[in-house]
């Protein structure tokens, strides 16, 4: 087997270069090997809330975003007849130390990578990942699809919701399509018109053609995201290509019953150039028993190992929680006796990550929960049913925002 390097990470997509300033910040080696030729650089605006922005803070990434980055505190819903319907809290400097902000994927990913790249941190592209060869309790080698090896004495899946990584723990376990997609496109602020004291970002709820979503991005919000969900067959990888290139289909169906909007979304629909169209697929993964193998020298984390619903906003967000904790746990097996390379207290790394999955699994349980509400007092009412007090009032939200992940990890290894 090769000479390891400590952490070996697959994928350098948001969760996988967070990880590797994450492991860095503790003094834990890395490396990462992207699949890709280089960096993404394409991919729509990102909501980020203050416990993902504490992170983010903490690596100094929040402060080179920032003026990139459209700043809010509350999402908005309203009715078919356009009325006020309900608020979800998604920041505030005052309560949380931080602002919800809205920011391009590919602005987050060139700051992500310049910032690993400053740490000295290797990312090496056009790697591949195929399959693993060995994973024992002294290290893991994989192969790429060029036939080359590498070991390390832990790798880490951050490669997304289709996981290669996962097939080693799942080999029959396929990412579920929720029969939904989202049609999306970013028009400028200007030709909606907005109303005086209208509320954005805002979702307007309409129970025969669903729900439409109009969000600013762009540091002025000179610009909104617009878009709808749609239930879809399953398609292959050539299908959804062909879908996303078909453009005219995609705007046909953002404008359709766009009439039965207010006049907010048919100014938005007026006008759409074909560029700016972009559409994706849901698809969810199952709760799983484990998130690394027997060895723990095989981990997975983000969309690999858990899969979340929109309705809160907190798919990246979580995953950024997972990476920074996950550093955090490999620091204090560090402390307990397990050394970079592994070597040590073997049983500890296994404990340590059994604490660590338990502890981000309940964070998510509870995220998946308020999903549920959320999703709960915005559907169709039932006809003659009172809303319950419940209903209205404002969402506790300080468990979520408001945390301290150092704390939060030792108390997860205290305990255990």
């Amino acid at each position: 087997m090769p000479q390891p390097h400590a952490i070996a990470i697959i994928g350098a997509g948001l969760s996988g270069l967070t990880l590797a300033l994450s492991l860095h910040a503790k003094g834990i080696p890395c490396k990462i090997y992207e699949s890709r030729s280089a960096p993404l650089n394409i991919g729509g605006a990102l909501m980020l809330s203050p416990n993902a922005l504490r992170i983010l803070d903490a690596l100094g990434v929040y402060a080179r975003i920032k003026s990139e980055a459209f700043e809010f505190d509350t999402l908005y819903f309203r009715s078919p007849e356009d009325k006020p319907l309900d608020t979800f809290e998604f920041g505030s400097q005052e309560k949380y130390g931080f602002p919800g902000v809205r920011v391009y994927r590919h602005v987050l990913i060139r700051v992500l990578s310049d910032l690993v790249r400053e740490s000295g941190v290797e990312v090496v592209y056009g790697k591949k990942f195929v399959r693993i060869l060995q994973d024992t309790e002294e290290g893991v080698s994989w192969e790429f699809e060029n036939g080359s090896v590498e070991s390390a004495s832990c790798l880490v899946g951050a490669d997304g919701i289709h996981s290669k990584v996962r097939s080693y723990l799942y080999p029959d376990l396929e990412p579920t399509f929720t029969h939904t997609m989202a049609v999306t496109a970013a028009v400028p602020t200007s030709q909606l018109n907005v109303p005086e004291g209208y509320g954005l970002p805002v979702t307007i709820l309409n129970r025969t053609h669903g729900a439409f979503v109009i969000a600013p991005q762009q540091p002025t919000g000179s610009e909104v995201l617009i878009g709808r969900q749609k239930r879809a067959a399953q398609l292959d990888r050539a299908g959804w290509d062909a879908l996303l290139n078909n453009k005219e289909w995609c705007i046909d169906f953002l404008r359709d019953g766009a009439g039965d909007f207010p006049e907010i979304v048919q100014n938005a629909v007026r006008h759409i150039e074909t560029e700016k169209v972009n559409l994706w697929p849901f698809y969810v993964v199952p709760k799983l028993e484990t998130w690394a193998s027997e060895s723990a020298r095989v981990v997975i984390l983000g969309d690999a190992a858990h899969a979340i619903p929109p309705s809160a906003g907190q798919g990246i967000n979580q995953g950024f929680e997972d990476v920074f904790t996950f550093a955090a746990v490999l620091k204090r097996c560090q402390a307990d006796g397990q050394d970079a390379e592994g070597k040590g207290q073997q049983g500890t790394l296994k404990k340590a990550l059994r604490v660590w999955q338990a502890g981000r699994q309940g964070r998510i349980d509870k995220v998946l929960e308020l999903n549920k509400e959320i999703d709960r007092r915005r559907g169709p009412k039932i006809p003659g049913q009172e809303e319950k007090d419940e209903e209205t009032k404002a969402f506790e939200l300080g468990w979520l925002y408001k945390v301290d992940f150092e704390e939060m990890v030792d108390g997860w290894l205290t305990k255990a």
